[in-house]
């Protein structure tokens, strides 16, 4: 964005060190950055406990620090931390921290809730007292230790905050910061702020993308109902409710899916009805009447019997629907297979299978870290030879749920595969009383089911129950 300052984070200076002799603070001024965001300590138990000083040289560390970094330039955001704890035990002292560091220069003085203690009336009210008494720009700083980050952060912004401070996703120490995906959306679409310039809602659509992409990168799994952009944030399940919402969206949905880049998602299952499937069927884009209706709430319910859980496998009920309209997606099937796990000092699988793609046998090897590993490689590099398309199809999540557990180690397994290819994610599953067959059955149809989309024969010809290579 063409608004971003980068900015330089450190704290006020040493006890007893005048700013110029301070490293920290000489680090900030080589850092070439024009913004400094200092932090400072506003409740008294950490002034007298960890800084071990007074009251007073505590401020003036505040004042000089902010003094010196402004006298060389830089412009300074002062972050009062544990400022709500020390305003509840002290609240003069804390009031006269924000002073001093307003009075010495700083832009803006951000309120931190650093140890995420503070429910939002109070936080309403202190923050309230600090507009009224000191009338300097106020920022916000929230931990979410007590589950209220985000309404703590909208409340401050209610009484006059105008800075506001948090993490993608909520990311942080302990439970995490405010997490922006539900601030921005929050601020932009129901409290009527102006963010992010003259492009706020193509910007606003790219949250959900943003959201995952932090996620990949940081390795911390994004949960599945986040709100705004999880994956089931505007998932739907109940046949009642299903129905009500696809006659008007509003009536089960606080917001439009894509305002933030996210999509609504009908989940399939013995309570959905006809009215989760005829969405499905729209979304492939193929035409069903009663009786093929009939037959993939029947095979739905069969499966579900088995112990198939198909609410989050759409690609999974996709291929049903396919196939109640006598559509059968054979690019390929498995004639054999076979795995076997090795201990040569190392744990090693290996695995051979054998595919039949267009009455040609296609036969591959995979080594994994584990069976299910060296199978899909082995699966992958056999569909690959036939099919490159599928080159960045990866598979992203695997997952396996023992369905009764008195059988012990007999008992039948249900397996969860999620896909990825470029932004496009869709997730099959399949259940055996073998895990490795649950697996194979599970990939192969991730794979068949891609391939299907990508290709979409039953819109080319609707004659053929049978996918042509």
């Amino acid at each position: 964005m063409s608004n971003s300052r980068v900015a330089a984070f450190g704290s006020t200076r040493r006890k007893g060190v005048k700013p110029e002799n301070d490293p920290s603070l000489d680090a900030l001024l080589r850092s070439d950055v024009k913004v400094a965001v200092i932090f400072g300590k506003s409740w008294l138990l950490h002034v007298e406990e960890v800084l071990r000083c007074t009251a007073e040289e505590n401020l003036d560390m505040i004042s000089e620090t902010v003094e010196y970094l402004r006298g060389h330039g830089m412009d300074v955001i002062f972050d009062a931390e544990h400022f709500f704890d020390g305003f509840k035990e002290n609240p003069d002292y804390a009031l006269e921290v924000v002073r001093r560091a307003y009075s010495a220069g700083a832009r803006v003085i951000v309120l931190c809730d650093t140890n995420g203690g503070t429910l939002p009336t109070q936080l309403r009210e202190i923050t309230k007292t600090v507009k009224h008494e000191v009338g300097c720009p106020l920022g916000i700083h929230t931990h979410n230790d007590s589950g209220v980050a985000v309404a703590n952060t909208l409340a401050a912004v209610e009484e006059g905050a105008r800075h506001v401070q948090g993490t993608i996703n909520g990311l942080g120490e302990r439970c995490g910061n405010a997490d922006l995906c539900q601030v921005i959306p929050n601020l932009a679409l129901k409290m009527g702020f102006s963010l992010l310039g003259g492009r706020a809602r193509e910007r606003l659509r790219s949250l959900t993308a943003l959201a995952h992409f932090v996620e990949e990168l940081s390795g911390r799994p994004l949960p599945k109902n986040h709100p705004y952009v999880g994956r089931y944030a505007f998932a739907h399940k109940g046949g009642v409710h299903i129905d009500a919402m696809l006659k008007h969206p509003r009536t089960y949905e606080h917001i439009d899916p894509s305002l933030v880049g996210n999509e609504r998602i009908i989940s399939i299952s013995e309570l959905a009805g006809k009215a989760a499937l005829q969405h499905h069927a729209q979304r492939l884009g193929i035409g069903m009447d009663k009786q093929a209706f009939a037959a993939a709430l029947d095979e739905v319910k069969r499966l579900e019997a088995m112990g198939y859980h198909l609410e989050p496998a759409d690609a999974t009920v996709s291929l049903i629907l396919l196939r109640s309209i006598g559509y059968e997606p054979s690019y390929f099937k498995v004639r054999t297979w076979w795995v076997e796990t090795l201990d040569i000092g190392k744990l090693i699988a290996r695995a051979i299978v054998s595919l039949d793609i267009n009455g040609e046998a296609v036969t591959e090897t995979g080594e994994g870290v584990g069976p299910v590993h060296a199978l899909d490689e082995a699966v992958r590099n056999a569909i690959l030879r036939k099919f490159p398309e599928l080159k960045d199809t990866t598979l992203v999540n695997y997952k396996v749920t023992v369905i009764d557990t008195r059988d012990g180690t007999a008992a039948a397994v249900r397996v969860f595969t999620e896909f990825k290819s470029g932004e496009s994610q869709w997730a099959t599953t399949a259940v055996s009383r073998n895990i490795v067959e649950a697996s194979l059955k599970a990939v192969m149809d991730g794979y068949t089911y891609r391939l299907a989309t990508l290709r979409q024969d039953w819109k080319a010809d609707k004659k053929t129950a049978t996918a042509r290579v």
